[in-house]
């Protein structure tokens, strides 16, 4: 039986990576931060190139499709989703088209946080221990001031009364008050009840 796939979306800085983490220590789901394809690939290839593009979408393509075809209870992708780009459309259909393929179980999570908040957890040390290419702070907090400026990076309510999305206002919950909203919410099977490897 293929596992579940959790797509967790929404601006940088905003909580994606963190609330993944709680929400896989308490399922067993594994985790696949959206920099664990970028980091390896940086110093080869400057970032938005297409030897970059080609490379990154590649690695995440490959190993969720491995992931979905396992016996492992399926995953966590997070993703910043600029929801007026066409090919960030795209992408996530690939994405969760070897999950969808097989039957599997497909949710959505959008955080949303202020711009305030988000530039302050831009500066934590887990984020910054987990993606190398955020330690430039001035480099990151104009980044995401200007990702925040290009694109819209909230999906304005056009998933509102889906059963397989859910947003989540998490500027003042943290990763795990956030985690336990997204568990109950999706009734997301926990390590006591399942065979969590």
């Amino acid at each position: 039986m293929t596992g579940s796939l959790l797509v967790i979306v929404g601006p940088p800085a905003v909580g994606k990576m963190t609330v993944g983490e709680q929400i896989a220590a308490r399922t067993g789901l594994r985790v696949f931060h959206n920099h664990m394809a970028i980091e390896p690939v940086l110093p080869f290839f400057t970032f938005g190139s297409p030897a970059f593009g080609r490379l990154v979408d590649g690695f995440r393509r490959n190993l969720i499709e491995e992931v979905a075809a396992s016996d492992l209870p399926g995953m966590i992708l997070t993703f910043v989703w600029a929801f007026d780009r066409p090919e960030d459309h795209e992408a996530v259909r690939g994405y969760i088209e070897p999950f969808r393929r097989r039957g599997g179980r497909i949710l959505f999570v959008e955080l949303q946080a202020t711009q305030e908040e988000r530039l302050r957890r831009n500066t934590e040390p887990s984020r910054l221990l987990a993606k190398p290419s955020k330690r430039d702070l001035e480099w990151s907090r104009r980044n995401l001031l200007e990702m925040d400026e290009q694109y819209r990076l909230t999906s304005d309510g056009a998933f509102d009364g889906r059963d397989d999305y859910l947003c989540v206002d998490n500027t003042r919950l943290s990763p795990a008050e956030a985690a336990r909203l997204i568990i109950g919410h999706f009734a997301i099977p926990e390590r006591s009840s399942r065979d969590a490897r």
